[in-house]
């Protein structure tokens, strides 16, 4: 680069030299006086002729060729290659030691499970994140419910009444751990005493159990009355009454082990801000005349369920609405406006069925003060019905239910519940 370097350099001086050379025979040739033309004519002519025969004799012709002389000394590194010796080097293991369980850090609330888990004292491997696993409440095949790097996870819309094994396993970039002991928790099942164990709606008699609670949930009813429900019960030709029923059965089935009741609320932290809680969270109106939707806390996948709702005020016509969501229902619209909200909307006179803003079968029969209004979520046949004052109110409402759905309602300050 340097020899070229100043080729260019002598190049540029040869260039500028007879640039100004060629300007100058220019500048004579514009002479008007002939004589004084011819008297430096000569020694100009030999000048250009001179330059002429130098410009071309090796200013040109490169002092560098293309093919460079490359000599390699790979004599250092041939003696480094022979001198190599290798030593296998035999290391523990870089995965995470197995989680353990915080036994008293899990927990059980209705159909909810809360897993807690940390690593080993002594464990200073690094720890990218947690696998928690749950078998299907019957003995089956483990399923991934949580990834992540939290060390506590809460499990929604389990089977009430029903035994789950857990276990936690972690996971780096060199490998997953194995899992921890296998823990077993059991879901609520909340029967006290044969009082509460009652399928729905609880007879007249017994009314005491529903005042305690408007929204309780009774689930496992069809090892009882398979394949009918308590509406087809009331309308059949013999007109069993619910709890003779019951009575008959006593003597083969167990009623305690048919019916389980869960007690929930109203849950404020995903209410629209316009609901307004009373009743340690039982009571619900609206401080908007639109229609606002609040869910209640407690999520349901599977089992039979039902629950009521009061009336408690009613003024000028307005249109309730009652029914399951999924925890992202929209909050500020009538329920059964979006796709993630089954429900029948009600006024004084008529009710409909809506889903996905679509309206359907019209029926006759509505609302007042002190009217019940009971949701029945049979999640074995996959249906939601409806019910006003312990009558099904039209047909079955929905079909082909599957997922995680939470009791709903919407309402607007005309209305409390």
């Amino acid at each position: 680069l340097q020899v070229v370097r100043d080729q260019i350099s002598h190049c540029t001086v040869k260039l500028r030299q007879t640039t100004g050379l060629m300007e100058y025979c220019l500048e004579v040739i514009k002479e008007n006086d002939p004589s004084g033309f011819l008297q430096i004519s000569d020694a100009l002519i030999r000048r250009v002729h001179m330059t002429e025969d130098q410009w071309g004799k090796g200013t040109l012709t490169p002092r560098m060729t293309t093919d460079f002389d490359l000599n390699l000394d790979n004599a250092p590194l041939l003696q480094s290659i022979h001198q190599l010796d290798f030593v296998q080097m035999k290391v523990s293991s870089p995965v995470p030691a197995p989680p353990i369980l915080q036994l008293e850090e899990c927990c059980t609330h209705n159909n909810s499970a809360t897993l807690s888990w940390k690593q080993p004292p002594l464990s200073t491997v690094q720890v990218e994140g947690y696998i928690l696993e749950l078998d299907d409440g019957n003995g089956g095949q483990f399923r991934e419910v949580y990834v992540g790097k939290e060390t506590m996870c809460t499990v929604d819309g389990l089977h009430f009444n029903s035994t789950y094994s857990a276990r936690v396993k972690a996971f780096n970039k060199s490998g997953v751990s194995p899992y921890s002991k296998t823990l077993v928790l059991r879901t609520s099942e909340d029967t006290q005493s044969e009082e509460q164990t009652l399928p729905f709606p609880v007879p007249l008699e017994r009314s005491q159990l529903r005042r305690m609670s408007p929204f309780s949930s009774t689930l496992n009813l069809q090892p009882s009355f398979s394949g009918r429900s308590y509406f087809e019960l009331r309308s059949s030709a013999h007109q069993l009454s619910l709890h003779s029923s019951l009575q008959s059965l006593n003597s083969a089935v167990d009623i305690k082990k048919m019916v389980a009741v869960a007690w929930f609320s109203f849950d404020p932290s995903s209410a629209h801000a316009d609901i307004i809680f009373s009743n340690d969270n039982l009571t619900v109106t609206c401080n908007s005349y639109d229609d606002r939707v609040v869910l209640g806390k407690t999520g349901f996948s599977k089992g039979l369920h039902y629950w009521e709702l009061s009336i408690d005020r009613y003024d000028n016509h307005p249109d309730p609405a009652f029914g399951v969501a999924r925890i992202d229902v929209l909050k500020d619209a009538m329920l059964g406006k979006d796709d993630k909200a089954w429900a029948m909307y009600v006024d004084n006179n008529r009710s409909w069925f809506m889903h996905n803003n679509s309206h359907t079968n019209r029926t006759e029969g509505g609302i007042t003060k002190g009217a019940t209004v009971g949701v029945l979520l049979d999640l074995t046949r996959r249906t939601l019905t409806f019910s006003i004052n312990e009558d099904q109110q039209g047909p079955v409402a929905f079909e082909n239910l599957e997922g995680l759905f939470f009791p709903a309602v919407s309402l607007n300050r005309n209305v409390q519940v």
